[in-house]
């Protein structure tokens, strides 16, 4: 089996442009390629996973990944599928962001002796000459074709800034700038990039002749991606600061029974032949592939001893609401107690497990709460510190699990 054929049985490709070409350069490790990622935040969360997985199967085949950091479009924003501008971020705070995206991508992609290259486009972008800029590379681009993109119809009616439509061609540039500077030859994105992608090919072509190379290829479900890792508490992120392994274990050991097989395909590196065994799993079989899941992703992102703690503070959880050191924690301080005394809706607020106490009361009510195992319905229900003496363990609905502790 071929890389290219791997990835289609894996359900990663969609669309694609001259694909003959993709698949010779793929197959022998000639493909030099490129992913963008824009510094919105200081980690990576799991909605990037699957274009880390990527780079990192792509480049055990022999090809070089070159990861794109956003220095200079993450100034503008990207209206790919936003309903409203993106928050203007400082230079400071987005050099810091990149800092904090490199260390993280040395997890999944080997930067060693030229195996792959980690570029800014704040290199070439910030620098640029506005009426060079729009004389050179403006003059290729037709406003009506860029109305009709996708990532662009769905902004007018809100309100589309002139600050968000240089977007496409700043990222078509993008492609123009590492095809010269790095022989660049392949650009990945995802699903809601396709207009953009579809730019930097035309502009190489239109700039450089047809003859020169640029193709494109989209992640079939990166606009699922874009999903992934929302929770009820936020985002799940790769920094453990943000989400700690058992948090992130969590997350997987808790995907639908409907995604599972589908995300063991597109994020392990499990034999695909192994994987498509499980297709005929069923019932308790589907949460033996989720702790799969679940240990093979975390594994990957925080370690194998981080992975084994997880794994065995959720079998802890499973068989009875029993803690242990691995399980998220919330210390209580003397101040969280009057007269001796906390609720349970204010434990639920003081962990943001719930955002308000309105929010605790419904949950309870509805039966979505338990402490130490045991289901609580009383929104009076209240602790004195000697109830934290031992575990205790607060459990909202099926994914979300806190112990707390008197400081």
């Amino acid at each position: 089996m071929t890389v290219f054929e791997e990835l289609k049985r894996r359900g990663l490709l969609a669309q694609l442009t001259d694909e003959e070409e993709i698949k010779e350069l793929i197959n022998n490790g000639k493909a030099v390629f490129y992913i963008g990622f824009d510094p919105t935040a200081d980690s990576l969360h799991v909605g990037h996973f699957m274009a880390l997985c990527l780079m990192k199967r792509l480049q055990m085949a022999g090809n070089k990944p070159i990861a794109l950091l956003g220095g200079g479009t993450g100034m503008i924003g990207d209206p790919s599928g936003k309903t409203d501008m993106r928050k203007m971020l400082t230079k400071e705070d987005i050099e810091h962001n990149c800092e904090c995206f490199k260390k993280q991508m040395s997890r999944f992609i080997d930067f060693s002796e030229g195996k792959a290259l980690m570029v800014n486009n704040a290199d070439w972008l910030l620098g640029l000459n506005y009426v060079e800029m729009i004389r050179d590379i403006g003059a290729h681009f037709s406003v009506n074709n860029m109305l009709r993109a996708e990532c662009y119809k769905q902004r007018m009616e809100k309100g589309l800034t002139f600050l968000e439509f240089n977007y496409m061609i700043m990222q078509s540039y993008d492609f123009l700038a590492l095809y010269q500077k790095y022989g660049c030859n392949m650009q990945f994105g995802g699903d809601d990039q396709w207009s953009n992608m579809l730019g930097g090919t035309e502009l190489i072509r239109k700039k450089l002749g047809k003859d020169a190379y640029a193709m494109t290829i989209t992640l079939l479900l990166n606009s699922e991606g874009k999903k992934m890792g929302k929770t009820e508490k936020g985002a799940v992120w790769l920094d453990p600061e943000k989400t700690t392994p058992f948090e992130f274990f969590q997350y997987w050991r808790n995907v639908a029974d409907a995604d599972v097989l589908k995300c063991i395909k597109m994020l392990t590196f499990l034999p695909i032949e192994e994987i498509e065994k499980m297709e005929a799993w069923e019932g308790s079989q589907l949460n033996e592939a989720k702790e799969i899941l679940a240990w093979e992703l975390t594994n990957l992102v925080h370690g194998k001893e981080e992975a084994d703690k997880a794994k065995e503070a959720s079998h802890a959880l499973f068989a009875g609401g029993v803690s242990n050191e691995n399980m998220p924690t919330t210390e209580l301080i003397g101040e969280d107690f009057t007269d001796g005394n906390v609720d349970l809706l204010a434990l639920l607020v003081k962990a943001k497990i719930c955002t308000t106490r309105s929010d605790a009361r419904r949950n309870v009510e509805q039966g979505g709460v338990s402490v130490n195992g045991e289901k609580v319905t009383d929104v009076k229900k209240s602790f004195t510190t000697e109830d934290f003496a031992e575990e205790f363990v607060v459990k909202k609905g099926k994914k979300i699990f806190m112990k707390y502790i008197v400081k």
